[in-house]
């Protein structure tokens, strides 16, 4: 196990979480299930207590620890795209798979993850050395859900 892993509490679907994950994003993997050795708040003995997976190549565990404690936006996996295909095939995996949208290139799994699918053409022109520049792509994500790689391109060029 890795020194620094993300801990990611469930309410006992950390392991179906973690297969989507596996499924969705390249090196990504289940590797490991650990069963309770005793009952816990979450559930019983001898039923998946945790879970070890990477996202990305990000170490992660997932604990089934019961309904007391939902995740927020205040951590989200931020996944950085190339192109429109590639932001595409992640937010429609993560919204079709019982998510949600949100805003600015935000959307939320089932269960409740927060994920930032952000291309590279938006960091690059949202943090642009032109003030004009990244204003012109940051007012464009701004009226966006999932990230439109041309309407930021376009921004950029001044033709929004």
């Amino acid at each position: 196990m890795a020194k620094n892993v993300i801990c990611l509490w469930y309410d006992g679907t950390a392991e179906e979480a973690a297969r989507f994950y596996a499924e969705t994003f390249p090196n990504s993997a289940v590797t490991a299930v650990h069963s309770a050795p005793g009952d816990f708040p979450g559930g019983k003995q001898g039923q998946a207590l945790t879970v070890e997976f990477t996202v990305l190549g990000v170490a992660c565990l997932g604990l089934n620890g019961g309904p007391i404690f939902k995740h927020s936006e205040a951590f989200s996996f931020q996944v950085i795209t190339e192109d429109q295909a590639e932001t595409d095939r992640y937010w429609n995996a993560i919204v079709g798979n019982g998510g949600a949208e949100s805003v600015c290139g935000w959307c939320k799994d089932k269960w409740g993850v927060s994920w930032q699918i952000s291309p590279r053409v938006l960091i690059e022109a949202t943090t642009h050395r032109d003030p004009a520049v990244a204003k012109r792509a940051f007012d464009a994500m701004m009226k966006m859900k999932k990230i439109d790689i041309a309407a930021i391109e376009a921004a950029v060029r001044g033709a929004a």
